[in-house]
Protein backbone atom coordinates (compact mmCIF):
# COMPACT_ATOMS: atom_id res chain seq x y z
CA UNK A 1 0.00 0.00 0.00
CA UNK A 2 0.81 3.53 -0.87
CA UNK A 3 2.35 5.39 2.08
CA UNK A 4 -0.09 8.43 1.40
CA UNK A 5 -2.35 6.22 1.94
CA UNK A 6 -5.26 7.11 4.63
CA UNK A 7 -6.73 10.09 6.68
CA UNK A 8 -4.43 13.08 7.04
CA UNK A 9 -5.26 16.59 9.01
CA UNK A 10 -2.88 19.13 6.90
CA UNK A 11 -2.46 22.78 8.56
CA UNK A 12 -1.52 25.36 5.86
CA UNK A 13 -0.39 28.65 7.41
CA UNK A 14 -1.24 31.55 5.53
CA UNK A 15 -0.94 35.15 6.02
CA UNK A 16 -4.94 35.42 6.76
CA UNK A 17 -4.15 32.18 9.63
CA UNK A 18 -3.54 28.93 10.27
CA UNK A 19 -6.14 27.01 7.82
CA UNK A 20 -6.70 23.15 8.69
CA UNK A 21 -8.39 20.99 5.86
CA UNK A 22 -8.99 16.90 6.44
CA UNK A 23 -7.39 14.82 3.65
CA UNK A 24 -8.39 11.14 2.49
CA UNK A 25 -6.42 9.50 -0.04
CA UNK A 26 -6.51 5.67 -1.01
CA UNK A 27 -5.23 3.54 -3.66
CA UNK A 28 -7.10 1.31 -6.50
CA UNK A 29 -5.49 -0.95 -8.82
CA UNK A 30 -2.05 1.35 -8.10
CA UNK A 31 -3.24 4.49 -8.40
CA UNK A 32 -3.47 6.68 -5.41
CA UNK A 33 -6.84 9.48 -5.40
CA UNK A 34 -7.43 11.57 -2.58
CA UNK A 35 -10.23 14.25 -1.96
CA UNK A 36 -9.80 17.13 1.02
CA UNK A 37 -12.27 17.92 3.42
CA UNK A 38 -12.71 22.07 4.60
CA UNK A 39 -14.49 24.78 4.80
CA UNK A 40 -17.73 23.28 4.17
CA UNK A 41 -16.85 21.48 1.13
CA UNK A 42 -15.22 17.94 -0.36
CA UNK A 43 -12.96 18.43 -3.35
CA UNK A 44 -11.30 15.97 -5.58
CA UNK A 45 -7.47 16.35 -5.65
CA UNK A 46 -6.19 16.44 -9.47
CA UNK A 47 -2.44 15.48 -10.71
CA UNK A 48 -2.00 13.73 -7.52
CA UNK A 49 1.81 12.12 -8.33
CA UNK A 50 3.75 9.97 -5.82
CA UNK A 51 7.45 9.17 -5.48
CA UNK A 52 9.22 7.11 -3.17
CA UNK A 53 12.58 8.88 -2.12
CA UNK A 54 15.61 8.72 0.14
CA UNK A 55 13.59 11.09 2.30
CA UNK A 56 10.26 9.99 2.32
CA UNK A 57 7.97 9.83 -0.23
CA UNK A 58 7.22 13.03 -1.89
CA UNK A 59 3.52 13.58 -3.59
CA UNK A 60 2.77 16.66 -5.64
CA UNK A 61 -1.62 17.19 -6.63
CA UNK A 62 -3.93 19.86 -7.55
CA UNK A 63 -7.19 20.85 -6.10
CA UNK A 64 -9.30 23.93 -6.69
CA UNK A 65 -11.62 25.42 -3.64
CA UNK A 66 -14.51 28.04 -3.65
CA UNK A 67 -14.03 28.83 0.16
CA UNK A 68 -12.80 31.24 1.59
CA UNK A 69 -11.96 31.88 -1.51
CA UNK A 70 -12.20 30.87 -5.10
CA UNK A 71 -8.18 29.46 -5.79
CA UNK A 72 -6.31 27.29 -7.27
CA UNK A 73 -3.81 25.25 -4.99
CA UNK A 74 -0.80 23.32 -6.00
CA UNK A 75 0.88 20.90 -3.12
CA UNK A 76 4.34 19.77 -3.21
CA UNK A 77 5.35 17.50 0.14
CA UNK A 78 6.68 14.96 1.58
CA UNK A 79 5.48 12.08 3.72
CA UNK A 80 7.96 10.34 6.53
CA UNK A 81 5.59 7.71 8.77
CA UNK A 82 2.62 9.44 9.86
CA UNK A 83 3.92 12.99 9.53
CA UNK A 84 3.92 15.32 6.31
CA UNK A 85 5.94 18.67 5.49
CA UNK A 86 6.33 20.76 2.63
CA UNK A 87 4.51 23.60 0.84
CA UNK A 88 1.35 24.91 -1.19
CA UNK A 89 0.82 27.66 -3.75
CA UNK A 90 -1.71 29.64 -4.82
CA UNK A 91 -1.70 31.11 -8.29
CA UNK A 92 1.55 33.77 -8.13
CA UNK A 93 1.21 33.90 -4.22
CA UNK A 94 3.77 33.09 -1.99
CA UNK A 95 4.25 29.55 -0.93
CA UNK A 96 2.43 28.33 2.30
CA UNK A 97 4.08 26.37 4.72
CA UNK A 98 2.13 22.97 5.15
CA UNK A 99 2.24 20.59 7.71
CA UNK A 100 0.40 17.49 8.90
CA UNK A 101 0.03 14.33 10.67
CA UNK A 102 -1.40 11.03 10.03
CA UNK A 103 -5.13 10.24 11.79
CA UNK A 104 -6.93 7.13 12.73
CA UNK A 105 -10.79 7.15 12.72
Amino acid sequence: MNPICGDWRLRMKTPIGTIEADYHFEEHDGSVTGTAHGAGEAVPLTDLVTEDTPDGQHATWRQQITKPLRLNLEYDVTITGDSLTGVSRAGRLPQTHVTGERVTR
